[in-house]
């Protein structure tokens, strides 16, 4: 584990290493919500296993935060006891699924996010999170190949398929702002990390605009909207997802399988 004197850039790396695991675990748990009911029993396993990948990725973060925020709380309660107010997860992963041209959009903008993130901590000073991302992006590659495909199927299929994946781009793309917008955790750890917003962005953009060329879909203008979940600010929907996810520690308190 990298170690920091600085201790405003230590509370600033815990923040984003909460960000990244409460984004994976929210997003994981919207992910699980297709177990049973998906389009096919191939894509039920396949969704499942994302969600799978996703809760490891988390798991991974939070153990990461508990070192770093001095073992005050394990990796349950950071995962469990917390408000709303206190994830800093990005407001994507919170929204819901919709039907399944919403899902693969979703899942697809995020995870091609994720895999830019990855590759720009990869270059960083901090270790663990070097470990970690090199571990996360192998599974975040297959997640843009299985929802990139679906993506392009959807949006270059039937006029149903289309205008449902049109749709899910109206709904979701203001949202994507927020990768991106406004990031004082990021610029303050930019020296640590090496990552540059800007840079973020362009290679983010590169990399969902040949798929989008690929359906036939040309790319949304950006949106003056920002969401606000990276700062604990948070939709309706995140209330709902930790009153299910967190029931059964809350009524069991300290419970172990």
């Amino acid at each position: 584990m990298t170690t920091i004197t600085d201790t405003s850039k230590s509370s600033y790396l815990f923040s984003l290493t909460i960000r990244l695991a409460d984004s994976a675990l929210i997003a994981s748990q919207r992910m699980s919500q297709w177990c049973g009911i998906a389009p096919t029993l191939e894509e039920d396993i396949a969704l499942t296993n994302v969600a799978l990948d996703l809760l490891g990725q988390a798991r991974h973060l939070f153990s990461y935060a508990v070192d770093l925020d001095g073992c005050r709380k394990d990796e349950d309660q950071l995962a469990f006891l917390r408000d709303p107010h206190q994830y800093l997860n990005y407001t994507i992963a919170e929204l819901p699924n919709g039907d399944f041209a919403q899902s693969c959009t979703k899942s697809f903008l995020f995870s091609t996010f994720s895999q830019c993130l990855w590759v720009s901590l990869l270059d960083g000073e901090d270790s663990t999170l070097r470990d970690i991302a090199a571990k996360s992006l192998k599974e975040t590659d297959y997640h843009i190949e299985h929802f990139s495909r679906w993506f392009v199927r959807l949006g270059d299929g039937t006029d149903v398929s289309r205008q449902k994946i049109l749709k899910s781009i109206d709904y979701l793309w203001p949202y994507t702002a927020e990768f991106f917008g406004n990031d004082r955790t990021l610029s303050n750890l930019e020296g640590l990390l090496h990552i540059n917003t800007g840079k973020l962005q362009a290679d983010w953009v590169n990399a969902i605009e040949d798929v989008f060329t690929e359906a036939g879909i040309d790319l949304p203008s950006d949106s003056d909207f920002m969401s606000t979940g990276k700062y604990g600010v948070h939709s309706e929907h995140l209330g709902h997802i930790l009153a299910e996810m967190q029931y059964l520690q809350r009524s069991y308190p300290g419970g172990r399988w």
